[in-house]
């Protein structure tokens, strides 16, 4: 392996370690010694007006095989191992390999990297009225939806389960005829049901890398772009949803449901399927579909997807994502669900524009009443009590069945309670084990009344509102609390639950929702992440009609809208802005547009206080990253902190990435600089000072574009963080012209000794009186130790 002089000889050799135990670690969770792996070979080394289109993929499909054939010995071997080759825009392939041939592989010259074929997981009517872009139902000549056209003739893919083509979301109306550069396809074979039109002008499926982890052939039911759990649907809606009126779940929220783009054009890739061991989506399908979308023309890709945070050219999404914007095309990802703890964020290359989850201000209360006590909880279930009468509360550990435990009752597993001690009563069920809505089945097969569902204390206030199969209500651990004590103290505790209803104007919003994954960034810890929040809990947007809305077997509902909760939900929400910025400027690039996203968003909710946790404390830039995305801001953001690929590829280069892979990028002109550059120093539009000792001082440049009118701009440091004093230089930046790029330096100064350690943040603002170009800073003080 080749390295430039600015490599890490200790950083080769943990990727090095890393790639050892990974496909080590893939052979033991495959029990069998063959495995699906992805072989990662950098760029294509193009000849533009040598070769057709055609033949530049034919002739690197055949390098592909031609490289493994030389591993395994046999290329006709290679031939049937290769079940995909990428030849357009990513250089790789993904084959069925033993171990030793993929460690083997591994050590060629011009390989980058290789991975097991890992499995990733799955990560509306009120949102945009909370962003400001409508209101009461109208659109005002303000709005960014006006200024930016709607997002018209944007196409936005989107990388998820499919689509289901037949929702009125979806519906061409009068969209006219497909751009003429569309590249495209609609794949139908196996399901003549399944059409294109004018909105909806793409889907394509990849199934093969599931395939390999199944280990058998798939059904013709996932050899179509056909969505059959319905997140494919519902993203890809929120992102570019046609304008849908009278639209609601199960009777709440209703108004008129559409995208963040609703004039863009969409397309469905669908590399995610049914669960095998916790993960829908695998890594060659993820890769496939980049490749797909990046050749057929979209500007947009949505993913919500996530996996564990890992090496950057270890990891499909980091890569494909990388090939897509070095075409041009803005990649919006999910941070993931696996929040609040920290250093759980995903999807944390900085290419990739990583979006956090947080409430609007709209709820579904519903209420459990019980000794004249009224409690406020959610639900948003279709079905509710009948008559005046009081029902008896048992809790489900009362209510055993045999053969069951007490604690699976208390968790009201499906089984778990006994029908001729549930029958006709509200049973209690604490949160945990299973599915909320699962429990509400287990109760309804015992011939419960209905259930109240209650918090245990990790979960302490948070709350969801769900389509349970019965009358139910979700309440908060300590409000739980009180009900237990009435039980127990109580001959016969008895109560009522109340009909959810929609309220609008809830105070705080936003809030940072609490399973939303949050940083510090554990792969680079010098660049923020997650980059920015938007609405993820609650949202309604459009439903497959082959999956009931809790998506569960028993469960016959179907209904044209759902709601759901996710870092999946709030990730299209910001694709569709990036598809209205694309729209108004079409020459900008995907940097541009994500810190016109990222420098636009605010750090305050509605009422102008420091965005809350859902422990009602103050949150942190690792919660919501740059703040709260802002539209109609978005639009005209002043300055931008520009990049190109050639400052991603130097940033690899200064990790220590393999400087020959890196020479194919850019059709084999770029080599990595002799001094590498700092990865501070990367035009991030945060700006983090990483390891800093009290008495130091670290200095980080910035450069920064102006895609507005001629003017100056003014540098605030409008909060410094914690023992830290922050001095920008120079404090003024005189434009002359729409284009000229300045540079400035933002200087930390560590106080001595430092009042705090850990991480502490702050921010600062460029303004010319019109625009208000914000960055947040990110400083980590060491220990003495």
């Amino acid at each position: 392996m080749e390295a430039s002089g600015s490599t890490r000889p200790a950083v080769l050799l943990v990727l090095l370690f890393s790639l050892l135990m990974s496909l080590a670690a893939a052979t033991e969770v495959s029990g069998k010694a063959a495995a699906a792996y992805v072989v990662y070979l950098g760029d294509h080394s193009r000849r533009d007006g040598v070769l057709s289109p055609e033949e530049a993929s034919r002739r690197a499909a055949d390098a592909h095989r031609d490289l493994l054939g030389a591993v395994l010995g046999d290329r006709e071997k290679a031939r049937e191992a290769i079940f995909y080759s990428y030849t357009k825009h990513i250089n790789g392939f993904a084959a069925t390999l033993e171990p030793g041939d993929a460690a083997e592989i591994a050590k060629y010259p011009g390989v980058v990297s290789v991975f097991p074929n890992r499995g990733r997981k799955l990560q509306t009517t009120r949102s945009w009225q909370f962003m400001r872009l409508e209101r009461n139902g109208d659109v005002p000549p303000w709005s960014a939806w006006e200024t930016a056209r709607y997002g018209e003739d944007t196409i936005i893919g989107n990388l998820d389960s499919g689509v289901w083509p037949e929702s009125k979301s979806f519906g061409e109306g009068e969209m006219g005829p497909i751009p003429d550069d569309w590249k495209g396809i609609c794949q139908n074979e196996h399901d003549a049901t399944f059409h294109c039109n004018s909105k909806l002008i793409g889907a394509r499926y990849f199934n093969k890398g599931y395939e390999a982890a199944a280990g058998k052939p798939v059904d013709d039911a996932l050899k179509t772009p056909r969505d059959e759990n319905g997140h494919g649907t519902h993203t890809l809606s929120t992102a570019g949803g046609a304008a849908v009126r009278g639209a609601a779940a199960f009777g709440y929220g209703g108004g008129t449901a559409r995208g963040g783009a609703p004039r863009a054009r969409v397309a469905a890739y669908r590399v995610c399927f049914r669960p095998i061991n916790g993960s829908e989506c695998f890594d060659a399908d993820v890769l496939a579909g980049f490749e797909a979308a990046i050749a057929d023309g979209v500007h947009v890709i949505s993913a919500s997807v996530g996996g564990d945070a890992t090496d950057y050219l270890d990891d499909a999404v980091a890569i494909g994502s990388l090939h897509a914007v070095k075409a041009g095309v803005t990649v919006v990802c999910s941070a993931s669900n696996s929040g609040p703890d920290p250093g759980t964020v995903t999807n944390v290359a900085p290419w990739i524009l990583t979006v956090a989850a947080s409430s609007t201000d709209r709820e579904f209360p519903a209420f459990a009443v019980f000794n004249r006590t009224r409690i406020q909880g959610r639900s948003l279930s279709e079905r509710w009590l009948h008559g005046r009468g009081f029902y008896v509360i048992i809790n489900g550990a009362e209510a055993t069945a045999p053969g069951s435990t007490q604690k699976d009752a208390q968790a009201c597993l499906l089984g778990s309670l006994d029908p001729e001690k549930a029958r006709g009563k509200i049973v209690v069920c604490v949160r945990g084990a299973i599915t909320r809505v699962e429990k509400g089945e287990a109760v309804r097969r015992a011939g419960g009344a209905a259930m109240i569902l209650v918090n245990d204390e990790v979960s302490g206030n948070d709350l969801h509102a769900d389509p349970h199969v019965l009358p139910a209500v979700h309440i908060s651990y300590d409000d739980g609390l009180i009900l237990s004590d009435y039980i127990k103290n109580s001959n016969v505790p008895s109560g009522f639950v109340i009909k959810g209803k929609t309220i609008l104007g809830i105070r705080p919003a936003p809030v940072m929702a609490d399973f939303s994954s949050q940083g510090p960034n554990t792969v680079n810890p010098e660049i923020l992440k997650p980059d920015i929040t938007a609405p993820g809990m609650s949202v309604i947007a459009a439903w497959t009609g082959a999956a009931a809305p809790t998506d569960r077997p028993y469960d016959l509902r179907r209904v044209a809208f759902n709601v759901l909760s996710g870092t999946s939900m709030s990730c299209p929400h910001v694709s569709g802005i990036a598809g209205l910025i694309k729209t108004l400027h079409r020459d900008w690039s995907p940097a541009a547009i994500k810190s016109a996203i990222m420098t636009s968003a605010s750090d305050l909710d509605a009422e102008r206080n420091p965005i809350m946790n859902s422990s009602h404390a103050a949150a942190t830039p690792f919660s919501y990253g740059a703040g709260h995305v802002f539209p109609n801001r978005a639009l005209d953001p002043g300055l931008v902190y520009d990049m190109s690929i050639v400052d991603y590829l130097d940033f690899l280069c200064a990790l220590g990435y393999n400087a020959t892979a890196m020479r194919t990028f850019n059709s084999g002109s770029f080599v990595c600089p002799t001094a590498a550059m700092r990865l501070q120093d990367l035009n991030y539009p945060s700006i983090t000072a990483h390891g800093l000792h009290a008495g130091t001082t670290a200095i980080v440049r910035r450069r920064v574009r102006n895609v507005g009118l001629p003017g100056t701009y003014t540098a605030t440091v409008v909060k410094e963080p914690e023992g830290v004093h922050v001095v920008v230089t120079p404090a003024m930046l005189v434009f002359r012209e729409a284009g000229e790029e300045k540079e400035f330096d933002v200087t930390f100064t560590i106080s001595n000794p430092a009042p705090v350690t850990g991480y502490t943040f702050g921010a600062m603002v460029w303004s010319d009186g019109s625009h208000q170009v914000r960055s947040p800073l990110v400083v980590k003080i060491m220990g003495n130790e």
